[in-house]
């Protein structure tokens, strides 16, 4: 059976989900959107910069909660709601998290709306060693 998690210290659900589900060493991640955990009423922040180091940062705490990191992820999905005008600076920004031989496979599309207003969401599969 699937192992389904919500963690407290994750960022607030925007819709009904878990955070994550695990079977079989598999860890499928729900989008994170660009939400401060600590203060999800806050303004998100400005640009697809700042935005795009939020989701990540909202990714690797989800996955430090099962005791892995952004190591593990083999899959990310990006949305972008403005993806000619960011595509360029999100690569830049998201490219920093990952050495250049460790990156997960990935496929990035555009949108025409995400909850909350977001620029940027992400998902994506990890594996568990």
């Amino acid at each position: 059976m699937p192992d389904f998690h919500l963690f407290a210290s994750g960022p607030r659900p925007v819709a009904p989900f878990s955070h994550a589900v695990e079977s079989d060493g598999w860890v499928i991640l729900t989008g994170q959107m660009p939400t401060d955990p600590q203060a999800p009423d806050a303004p998100l922040p400005e640009g697809i910069e700042a935005q795009t180091v939020r989701v990540m940062e909202n990714l690797a705490l989800i996955l430090g909660e099962m005791g892995l990191d952004l190591s593990h992820l083999v899959q990310c999905r990006c949305y972008l709601t403005h993806f000619e005008r960011d595509y360029a600076a999100f690569n830049a920004t998201y490219q920093a998290f990952f050495p250049a031989d460790r990156r997960p496979a990935r496929t990035t599309v555009g949108v025409t709306a995400l909850a909350v207003g977001a620029l940027v969401e992400i998902d994506g599969i990890a594996r568990r060693p």
